[in-house]
């Protein structure tokens, strides 16, 4: 073991894991005893450890080792999305019912800037919580890679590609939507138009998929004029609806990527004399309590939110206990990726 002189520096945890080439959470399950370390990581962690003469800080190990007992649920949008929004709710409410009786501190976090993301990498770099769920993911979102290289652990509600590297819980998007626009089609409608959730967000992008992948299979022409893109809100709807009416004014059918834009878009067709269904028939995505309320009511895809977020929690749970430890995953792998099935649900709008 190193010998240090009187005046020495304490040797940084920071150091350890630069001496071992791990990461500085690695160091952190080595110390605390973790079971979720390969033997040879461990053994190179120790040696560090010997070399530099490490001694842990006993406040420090406390919080590595898991006394935080609080998850963090992160959703980078702007508040009036985070309310206005049933699909935030849903997820709250699922991981909310999975942590239960886990004796789990659950934080809601949004992050609504630059400012406010570079604060939280800076909270959860210090590892002030022991993992993290994070829905609303974009494609250019840091924060998952952030998560990667500190090893916190962490799952998505959603990917941000088809490569997703981080574990993750996602919904049947592509058939959802495929589903929604052969209904159109095999209800006798000619011009099936779409909009889009932001195309920056893989499910944006999945969903836009599905109708097209709908249109090709009935023989169609797709026409760049029949996609009008909206951001998830109840004005991307409207103004997309609005943008429809003017390209392609005998449009008689629009699949929505969202309930809350469905809403919008009625709103617009009412304000230029279109009757739903009869006129346009209307589709949605999420079939939240605003498809049941909206006059008529809303066909729309089921996907199961709450369920997305029991399962986002089971997966973090599945992840912090370990595959050794009891209660854990049995000996077994814990899944990097689960994709929930959707539905149609059937109503007068279409």
């Amino acid at each position: 073991m190193a010998v240090r002189g009187a005046g020495a520096r304490r040797p940084t945890l920071e150091q350890v894991a630069a001496r071992a080439g791990v990461g500085r959470g690695t160091v952190s399950r080595v110390v605390n005893g973790s079971p979720r370390v390969s033997e040879q990581t461990r053994a190179a962690v120790q040696r560090a450890v010997a070399e530099l003469g490490y001694v842990p800080n006993p406040a420090a190990r406390a919080l590595a080792a898991g006394s935080t007992d609080a998850i963090a649920l992160v959703v980078p949008e702007h508040e009036t999305r985070l309310f206005a929004e049933p699909y935030f709710s849903g997820v709250v409410r699922g991981v909310s019912a999975a942590l239960a009786d886990a004796d789990l501190q659950l934080l809601l976090t949004m992050i609504r800037n630059q400012k406010e993301r570079d604060r939280f990498g800076q909270y959860v770099s210090a590892h002030r919580v022991d993992g993290v769920l994070l829905v609303s993911v974009h494609a250019d979102d840091p924060l998952p890679d952030l998560l990667e290289s500190i090893e916190m652990p962490a799952v998505l509600g959603g990917r941000r590609s088809g490569a997703e590297s981080v574990p993750y819980v996602d919904s049947d998007n592509v058939g959802g939507a495929r589903a929604a626009v052969e209904h159109l089609i095999g209800r006798g409608r000619r011009t099936v138009a779409t909009i889009t959730g932001p195309l920056d967000m893989y499910v944006a992008q999945c969903r836009l998929d599905g109708y097209r992948d709908a249109v090709r299979i009935a023989g169609h022409d797709e026409d760049a004029r029949l996609v009008a893109h909206g951001d998830f809100t109840e004005d991307g709807g409207h103004r997309a609806m609005r943008e429809l009416l003017a390209r392609r004014p005998e449009v008689d059918a629009v699949f929505c990527a969202s309930d809350v834009m469905a809403s919008g878009a009625r709103m617009a067709l009412r304000a230029a004399g279109r009757t739903v269904p009869d006129d346009v028939a209307l589709v949605g995505f999420d079939d939240s309590a605003v498809a049941r309320h909206m006059d008529p009511p809303l066909t729309s895809v089921r996907q199961p939110i709450e369920q997305m977020g029991r399962e986002m929690a089971r997966l973090l749970l599945a992840r912090l206990r370990g595959p050794a430890a009891p209660g854990g995953a049995g000996g077994t792998a814990v899944p990097t990726g689960v994709v929930l099935p959707t539905e149609l649900v059937r109503r007068s709008s279409s």
